[in-house]
This record gives C-alpha cells, sequence and structure tokens, in this order.
C-alpha cells in the first residue's frame, strides 16, 4: 500500500469538539509515552506529520489524519506519562473513553505499541484488557525490537504471541531499520485502508 496523500483534518481536546465525517475507516495508534508513536506514523506517512520529542507525553489531543483521501489514522495521547498533571491525565482519559465510545464502530484496527524490550507493564495490561472488553480488534506492534539480540528478540516476540493468544498480531517494529512497517502497512491494506 502507498500512502500518497496526508492530511490532518481534526484535533480533539475535549469531549465538546467534533469528529470529523467517518470515510473508509480508522486505523488508530495508541501507546505508553516515548514507546515511539510519533516516529512510526511519520514513518508510514513518510512525511513529519505527528512532532516527536525525547520529552514524553508530546501528543495532548487526539489527531485525525486523512489518509489518500479515503480512511484515517488516529493518533491518540500517550498514556502512562505521570509528569503530567493530574488533571491533564484524566482530560486525556476522558477525551480517549468518549472516543472509542462514540466512534468504535468505525474503528477497523487499534495498533497497540508496546516497548518489545520489555513484559507487559500494568498500563499496558490495562489498555489490551479495554480493548478487549470494548471488542475493538487490535495488534500490538513491540517498538525498539533493533536494541534486542535476535536471542532475547525472538523470545520477546513468544512471549507476547503466548500471552495474546492466537487471536491476535504481533508485529516486531524498528524505526532504526524499518522492520515491521511493510506488515503495518499490509494489514491496513488488507482491512480497506488504500
Amino acid at each position: 500500500m502507498k500512502i500518497n496523500n496526508v492530511k490532518l483534518v481534526a484535533t480533539i481536546y475535549s469531549s465538546k469538539d467534533r469528529f470529523p465525517e467517518s470515510k473508509g475507516g480508522e486505523f488508530v495508534f495508541v501507546g505508553r509515552s516515548n514507546v515511539g508513536k510519533s516516529t512510526l506514523l511519520n514513518i508510514l506517512t513518510n512525511q513529519n506529520i505527528a512532532k516527536v520529542s525525547k520529552k514524553p507525553g508530546k501528543t495532548r489531543s487526539i489527531n485525525f489524519y486523512l489518509i489518500n483521501n479515503n480512511f484515517y489514522f488516529v493518533d491518540l495521547p500517550g498514556y502512562g506519562y505521570a509528569k503530567a498533571s493530574y488533571e491533564e491525565r484524566e482530560r486525556w482519559k476522558k477525551i480517549i473513553e468518549n472516543y472509542f465510545e462514540i466512534r468504535g464502530w468505525n474503528i477497523k484496527l487499534v495498533f497497540v505499541l508496546i516497548d518489545g524490550r520489555h513484559e507487559l507493564q500494568k498500563n499496558d495490561e490495562l489498555i489490551l484488557t479495554w480493548l478487549r472488553d470494548l471488542e475493538l480488534p487490535f495488534s500490538v506492534v513491540l517498538t525498539k525490537v533493533d536494541k534486542l539480540k535476535m536471542s532475547q528478540k525472538a523470545k520477546m516476540i513468544r512471549y507476547y504471541e503466548k500471552l495474546l493468544g492466537d487471536k491476535y498480531i504481533v508485529i516486531p517494529y524498528s524505526a532504526i531499520t524499518k522492520e515491521g512497517v511493510n506488515k503495518v502497512l499490509e494489514l491496513i491494506e488488507q482491512l480497506g485502508g488504500a
């Protein structure tokens, strides 16, 4: 799949903000702060659409990017960022809950980005449980796998595949080597993003 056209069409800061028209489905990107979500979005689109920062918690809104005038990439705020104020974290939580409630029917797939160097963290477990409870389809993207030795990488992939079961796809990904990028694009294409 080739992405030819990308446009930021909506930024949602509160439950009062309006979502864009539904179009041909939504592919959602979510993960802990600093897991590499913005970098993946930039690689997939071959543009600097999402701000990359050394400081976690850069994405503070839900951003809708219209792809090829056909479907959306939806960038959710990172979770688990301790330095954000309690009020700010609660605001993020509310807009994300509101988004899943209102737009769940239009979501083709949620890409949950998890740091592939570590076993499942509490915040990641919560988001996976929540997505299962909402019966939303998701795939896990294991980031930063280039930082692991081959044997460690294989072990972490097995760990997550066993943890999630056959129903969910685990994609090892590296922003450095671009491993996994084609797999993410293939999944999007298979599910109607073109």
